[in-house]
């Protein structure tokens, strides 16, 4: 197969490149160049502006595209439509935080999406992603109608995650000690290792699927004390995790999903809680957590690779432990 891949060099979109490459397919990337350039010596890499020029693509064929970095209507739109006629599949990775009610879990794909936002903002705003991600679905089923497969993964983890959430845990729980965790221990959470996620993704273009997936996991129901517990055994620490209450650690300031990754509060429960019968009746199949945690970089190196900052300090968290010890919430 041929295959383009819109990015490609971070993340979700490096483990793409390099399945397809491990399973013979001929890859194509486009991007600005910003990113790990050369991380694939072997590929050839198209540069241009998903907002701009995207001479690079004109003229060419590709059996299938994926679409790793659609963030704005407008841009989605412009790849799709200069695309329309050059490929025959097109998979645009989308999210779940397309949908408007979050305040029950069980959301399937068939549930009500966000209004893309009017007017579009000439930037990324992240207090309108999901919206975002709305316009750019709509954008690229227009564009190729009948030829798109939407995904819409949740918290994606695993080797090169550069976001800080899931590594917060895996360091602070290898580290080990009086872990301070949040609120119910029973809180359904959801991921997803973006090899899981990359490997199904590139089975589905292969055999041009199309239609609308959640596509998080796992396929069991995951809480947050089954997470950190796994972690904890794939580590081999002596963590011990205290569980303060929701009210305490909102009335001490601390910040959901922020200071407190996978912790969510006010209604928004379905986030991390989404039907994937979908996705799983199409093949998408889940690695142990244990792998995962094993293969995410360790403290130290954790510290180094992440970009975007998330948990809280030890300092504070010791400061947090002492203050509930002493509270009666």
């Amino acid at each position: 197969m041929d295959l383009l891949i819109l990015g490609g060099t971070r993340f979700l979109g490096r483990h793409l490149a390099g399945e397809a490459l491990e399973r013979g397919h001929r890859v194509t990337l486009f991007n600005r160049g910003e990113s790990n350039p050369g991380l694939f010596p072997d590929v050839e890499e198209l540069r241009g502006e998903r907002g701009g020029d995207l001479s690079a693509l004109r003229g060419r064929s590709w059996d299938a595209a994926i679409d790793t970095s659609g963030y704005l209507p407008r841009e989605a739109r412009h790849s799709a439509e200069v695309l329309a006629d050059s490929v025959e599949h097109y998979t645009f990775v989308s999210s779940i935080s397309v949908y408007a009610d979050f305040g029950r879990t069980g959301i399937d794909e068939d549930a009500p999406v966000l209004e893309p936002p009017d007017p579009e903002p000439e930037e990324l705003d992240w207090e309108l992603y999901g919206g975002l991600k709305v316009g750019c679905e709509q954008a690229v089923e227009a564009a190729m109608p009948g030829r798109s497969l939407v995904v819409r993964p949740g918290m994606i983890v695993g080797p090169h995650d550069y976001t800080g959430r899931f590594p917060y845990w895996r360091r602070r729980v290898e580290e080990g000690g009086e872990v301070l965790a949040p609120g119910d221990p029973g809180q359904q959470v959801q991921l997803i290792d973006a090899r899981d996620l990359a490997g199904w993704m590139l089975r589905m273009a292969e055999e041009q699927r199309t239609g609308v997936y959640n596509a998080t996991g796992p396929e069991h129901r995951l809480t947050m004390r089954g997470m950190l517990e796994e972690i904890r055994a794939a580590t081999g620490g002596d963590a011990r995790f205290v569980w303060a209450s929701e009210r305490f650690l909102l009335d001490s300031g601390v910040k959901p999903w922020e200071e407190m990754p996978f912790w969510i509060t006010g209604g928004m429960a379905g986030i991390l809680a989404v039907d994937v019968g979908r996705a799983v009746g199409a093949g998408l199949a889940f690695r142990p957590l244990g792998e995962t945690v094993r293969d995410v970089p360790g403290p130290e190196a954790g510290r180094e690779t992440a970009e975007i900052e998330a948990g809280i300090s030890r300092v504070r968290e010791e400061e947090l432990l002492r203050a509930w010890r002493g509270s009666s919430l």
